[in-house]
């Protein structure tokens, strides 16, 4: 199944993708499900159940989640019958990203054993974990914003997960079980200002320097990436950069799972990114960076498309007075 958060006509809402592609507003489908069978509280059951938000709804659960099918049928019976529009055609909402505020975003460094070559280190024990935050965070169908406080801009081609329930000292057998799904994210990366020192986080957090979605695959659709072997693949402009495949993980979802919950809880909704694979601009020679104009596409097998342009943005103008 295929979650996203989209927009339409000013309000972000939770919707479910159907196999023809249609949008269906799983709040308000829910609601008018409940009407049909003479609820009188039907806005405040749907509302606890089927909240019009992702990680509100990821915290029902399987009760929330065994809900989905059913509501997608009725609403696809029924979609013009109730008060307000329960399916939509795809084309006619914005996609936005899944999760819009995760509670914590972590991203996994060196985790393709080609990538570590090719940046001159060695295979490490643990895995390395750095931070980003909800400022960088924008939608699949959102321009990445180029700021002129450098002329290094990079991509970087991520498979990442949601967790879907409350996650501490989870073992690697039951790791999948704290899953919500899989999705598509790239962590563009100012070069040169995370190089200026030691910690990678203050170019890795620039505004608006993590476009992920186009939507959350729920883990019944995908069992395990990491066996599965999906192929990964980031062209710029439709030339290939990146190329390679999860079965070349260093370490697995179930490894992540288990080694950062025993650091700290997870909460449903968190957004772990779970590394990048060689071909970075960085480590190209001759290096080669993003620029005004560039379309970034990341394929992921099973999951989908990511596909963002970049856009220069220029300094604010000084006002003057008089």
């Amino acid at each position: 199944m295929k979650l996203i958060t989209f927009s339409h006509a000013g309000f972000s809402r939770l919707g479910a993708v159907t196999t023809d592609n249609e949008v269906i507003d799983l709040n308000y489908a829910y609601q008018a499900l409940l009407e049909n069978r003479g609820s009188l509280r039907a806005e405040i059951i749907a509302e606890a159940f089927i909240p019009a938000e992702l990680k509100g709804f990821l915290e029902g659960g399987n009760e929330s989640l065994s809900l989905v099918q059913e509501i997608v049928e009725f609403a696809l019976q029924h979609p013009k019958v109730y008060k307000h529009k329960l399916v939509h055609a795809f084309d006619e909402v914005k996609l936005e990203a899944p999760v819009p505020n995760p509670g914590k975003i972590i991203c996994v460094g060196h985790n393709y054993r080609e990538h570590i070559l090719e940046m001159g280190r060695e295979i490490p024990e643990n895995p390395v974990i750095f931070a980003k935050f909800n400022n960088t965070v924008i939608g699949p169908q959102d321009d990445i914003p180029f700021y002129p406080v450098s002329e290094q801009l990079d991509y970087e081609a991520e498979f990442a997960f949601i967790i879907g329930k409350r996650a501490r000292n989870v073992s690697r057998e039951e790791a999948l079980d704290y899953v919500a799904g899989y999705t598509i994210a790239n962590d563009v990366t100012y070069r040169d200002i995370q190089r200026r020192t030691l910690q990678w986080l203050q170019g890795k957090t620039v505004e608006g320097s993590l476009p992920y979605g186009p939507w959350l695959l729920t883990k019944d659709e995908l069992k395990d990436p990491s066996a599965s072997g999906l192929g990964v693949r980031l062209t710029v402009n439709g030339e290939e950069r990146q190329k390679t495949n999860t079965a070349n993980f260093v370490f697995d979802v179930q490894h992540l799972v288990e080694f950062l919950s025993n650091l700290m809880t997870l909460e449903p909704g968190d957004l772990i990114l779970t590394g990048t694979p060689g071909g970075v601009g960085v480590a190209r020679d001759p290096q080669v960076f993003l620029k005004d104009g560039d379309i970034v596409r990341v394929e992921i097998d099973e999951i989908g498309v990511l596909e963002n342009k970049v856009s220069a943005v220029n300094k604010v103008p000084v006002t003057q007075e008089g």
